[in-house]
Order: structure tokens, then C-alpha cells, then sequence
């Protein structure tokens, strides 16, 4: 998967530059504090180029970012660099399995964005994913991750779709073509996509596929024993009410039971 994420990283910022990630990572944060008031760790798994680390540290969060693409890494080491000293000493980032990563502390909070548990296609891996978060927190501590919702998928069903954009160096046609497995709940999105260099004219082609996993209550609950687990909560992303099957995008909240729960 890295190398798929490592070819990503060349124009993610570019394909994601409407995406409100200072209203994302206020969202996020208004749920730690709810949960978790004291909260000041946070570890993310699955970063990406550390937008989100960059907005939380911005509200006083010290943030560890762990991505598997080191491609990626270096786009949120760049982005650290050019932060005043003070706000890029809240944040730091590793190569890591969201699977199996072990950074060898503990957080307030663990939070994984932009469907990273979509992408753990198996049981074996939700659970592994789960238990990376549970050996990373404090007791009462938060988890939460974002997730393609099953009864949305089903309803709506993935669509062929077609995203152009530029900028001043490069302009990007991205094809996104889904090919939709049932039996295993996995979605293949197949991307093509055509990057030209502006100053050369040259076209790079570059074709991907990310395999998300849309995932329903009942399993989620499933992987979150209630030994380990308390306070589970639901909520459409973005949005401070309870899921609803027209929502393509889920927010799953718990907590790591502690001595008073």
C-alpha cells in the first residue's frame, strides 16, 4: 500500500486543496473535549502531509503524526518546517503500520482521519488497527476515526467520477472508476490519473487502486469489546447527531476504560 500512497503524495495536497481542514480538525477536537476535557496528546494514525496535526497543534494540542508513505512524511516535515518554532514544536511525525506501529508512549487521545479503518479490509486488520490505539492510550482516553458507512455505500453505490484541477506547476485529471465487491464489503477504487507538467507539457500517468472497506455498526461494536471500550458513539461526519444511512462518511467514538468506568 505504501507505494500506492508514495506516487499520492505528489499531488494530494493539490487534489485535497478545497478540503476544510481547520473546520475538520475543530470538529474533531469539539469530540476530544466532550469525551476527554484535559486532553493535550493526541496521536494520529495515518497523518498524510499533517494538515490536520498542523490545525490541532494550532489550538495547543501536542500531536505525533504516523503515516506508512515516507513520501508523505517529507510533505509534513516541509509543511513543519515553515511553522514558527513555537507551533512546530507540537508536532512530530514517524513511518509506521497504523497495524502494528508501537511509538512506545501513551496519548490523551488517538484519533485516524480521511477513512484510514476504510482501509483495513479484514477483520484480522480492524482489530490489529484497534489494538495499536487501545496500547497507545491513556486510561479514559479517546479514540476516534472517520469510515465509509455500509448502509450509505449500499444505497447510493460508488459512481465513476471525474476531478480536474491545477495550479500553477502541474494540472491534474483524476478518473475514479469503483468496482464494488459485495461478499467482502470492499470497495476497489480504481484511479487514472493524467498529471502535466505546465513548463514542459509533458503527461505523467500514474493508475492506483485503494481498496476501502465499508463498515456497519454491529461490526464496530463487535471489534469494540466493552472489556476494553466504553462511551461508543456514533455520528455522521461532520455533524453532531447519530448516523443516518444516507451518510456516506461515519465518526466512531470510545473511550479505553480506566479504573473508574
Amino acid at each position: 500500500m505504501s507505494l500506492v500512497f508514495d506516487a499520492y503524495a505528489s499531488y494530494y495536497d493539490l487534489l485535497y486543496q478545497d478540503k476544510d481542514y481547520a473546520a475538520e480538525a475543530e470538529y474533531v477536537s469539539s469530540h476530544i473535549r466532550n469525551s476527554a476535557p484535559d486532553a493535550t496528546r493526541i496521536l494520529e494514525l495515518g497523518c498524510g502531509t499533517g494538515a490536520h496535526a498542523e490545525y490541532l497543534a494550532r489550538m495547543g494540542y501536542t500531536v505525533h503524526g504516523v503515516d506508512m508513505s515516507e513520501a508523505m512524511l517529507v510533505r509534513a516535515e516541509s509543511r513543519r518546517a515553515l511553522l514558527p518554532p513555537d507551533l512546530a514544536a507540537r508536532m512530530s511525525f514517524s513511518m509506521g503500520d497504523v497495524r502494528t506501529v508501537r511509538t512506545g508512549k501513551t496519548y490523551d487521545a488517538v484519533i485516524s482521519l480521511f477513512h484510514v479503518m476504510s482501509y483495513q479490509n479484514s477483520n484480522e486488520d480492524l482489530a490489529a488497527a484497534f489494538a495499536t490505539a487501545k496500547v497507545h492510550l491513556e486510561n479514559n482516553g479517546v479514540f476516534l476515526f472517520d469510515f465509509w458507512y455500509g448502509p450509505a455505500v449500499l444505497t447510493q453505490k460508488p459512481e465513476v467520477r471525474v476531478k480536474r484541477l491545477e495550479n500553477s506547476d502541474i494540472k491534474v485529471t483524476r478518473i475514479a472508476e469503483p468496482v464494488m465487491h459485495a461478499a467482502e464489503n470492499v470497495v476497489d477504487v480504481n484511479y487514472t490519473v493524467f498529471i502535466e507538467i505546465k513548463s514542459s507539457g509533458k503527461v505523467e500517468q500514474v493508475s492506483e487502486k485503494h481498496s476501502m472497506r465499508y463498515w456497519f455498526l454491529p461490526e464496530l461494536l463487535n471489534f469494540s469489546d466493552e472489556v476494553t471500550w466504553t462511551d461508543r458513539h456514533d455520528f455522521g461526519w461532520m455533524e453532531q447527531r447519530k448516523l443516518h444511512q444516507n451518510d456516506w462518511a461515519g465518526v466512531f467514538i470510545m473511550k479505553k476504560r480506566g479504573d473508574d468506568c
